[in-house]
């Protein structure tokens, strides 16, 4: 690997209208998971200007009827902040086209008297750890992240209120030097902002959040600093741009920095591996790091559809101090991987997905009702005896 380098990541807010589309997906699977716990859910969102389209294929309790969804939706909108002539919480049109779940899906995903439950679809999945953060995440993406929460914190309840709205990006440059970020070579933010800022008026209120994230001595040169490069940013949000689900897996994931086998995660309730197994891959390697077995670790799981068993494993660590084989099979012998094993483990059959829409999945701090589950470090005392064998 090189250890001098620059790398970039990008993150996406709450009210980018792929996220949009997002959050209003996990809105819908909280909301079956709060009525039933094995309740099953795929349902994929589309957005454009005062148009929300609510597509897919569920299984729960009649009580949740197209209407309750497509309150969901609303109720989503509103959380976010969208108040404006051309996406309205209120005013926007809902249309919800759900219907039940394929039959040839669920014979082959659920259990029965001489079969375990199965995967939800073949595919693959990957996890990843670095040691470079304290969240064990890579910098670029964690920053990037960082960065636009707390402009959406105090957009919705402190001193941006009124004067920066829901849209925006970031975009983190880091160099690198022996393999550790030492200093940001260029950071852009983009923000939707209302009538009336200037480019400099919006550049001056993005600045202390972008100080805020970094650590000391870390900003790039002034030049490189880019705040609204094209100069106005009024229209934005799904009015500007149509969203869908799963738009935005790199940001959902590691920035770019890791592997990813492909397969969004919101939507979906945990029975699907895309989702279930990510999260799973991560919690694995996440606990390799903070062991001390590696400086880094990348993980992969393979599935077939209806197949309980996952059909292999690969683990690969960075700088490791054990062997790669060994801490494969401990691994197994840790965790059931198999789709029920991974949901009992990290207890994934609550209404927990609605906060994972925005900011990134991982890297987030274990939440007590059982929210980033999969960033729980309890691995770690039964790895440490790797160390070095």
């Amino acid at each position: 690997m090189r250890k001098s380098y620059v790398f970039t990541s990008e993150s996406v807010s709450e009210g980018h209208p792929d996220k949009v589309s997002d959050r209003i997906s996990d809105s819908i699977v909280d909301l079956f998971l709060t009525a039933d716990p094995v309740a099953r859910v795929a349902v994929e969102t589309l957005t454009t200007t005062n148009l929300v389209v609510l597509a897919g294929e569920v299984r729960g309790p009649a009580e949740i009827t197209r209407e309750a969804m497509m309150e969901a939706a609303r109720a989503a909108i509103r959380d976010i902040g969208y108040e404006q002539s051309g996406f309205h919480w209120r005013d926007a049109r809902v249309d919800c086209v759900v219907h039940a779940q394929s039959a040839d899906i669920a014979m082959g995903v659920d259990s029965s008297a001489n079969k375990d439950e199965g995967a939800g679809d073949q595919g693959i999945m990957f996890g990843f750890a670095t040691d470079e953060t304290p969240e064990y995440m890579p910098a670029p993406i964690q920053y990037a992240h960082a960065i636009l929460r707390l402009l959406a914190e105090a957009r919705k309840n402190g001193p941006l209120k009124g004067a920066i709205e829901p849209d925006a990006k970031s975009q983190v440059t880091l160099r690198y030097e022996n393999g550790k970020p030492v200093g940001a070579q260029s950071i852009v933010v983009s923000t939707q902002h209302r009538e009336g800022l200037s480019p400099a008026d919006v550049r001056e209120l993005v600045r202390p959040y972008v100080l805020q994230v970094l650590p000391a001595g870390f900003m790039c040169e002034e030049e490189n600093f880019y705040v609204n490069p094209t100069g106005n940013f009024v229209i934005g949000g799904p009015d500007g741009d149509a969203g869908l689900t799963g738009r935005k897996i790199i940001v959902d994931t590691y920035g770019g920095a890791a592997p990813h086998g492909g397969g969004a995660f919101s939507g979906k309730d945990p029975t699907k591996v895309d989702r279930s197994a990510a999260y799973a891959c991560r919690y694995l390697a996440k606990n390799v790091v903070a062991a001390g077995l590696a400086q880094a670790c990348t993980i992969q799981i393979a599935y077939a559809i209806g197949v309980a068993r996952p059909l292999a494993l690969y683990v690969n660590p960075v700088e490791p101090r054990c062997d790669a084989a060994r801490l494969e099979t401990r691994l197994q012998e840790m965790v059931d991987l198999s789709p029920r094993g991974i949901r009992e483990h990290l207890g994934l059959n609550r209404p927990i997905y609605s906060r994972t829409a925005a900011y990134g999945h991982f890297g987030r701090a274990p939440e007590a009702d059982g929210g980033f589950s999969w960033e729980r470090l309890d691995l770690v005392d039964g790895l440490r005896d790797l160390l070095n064998a």
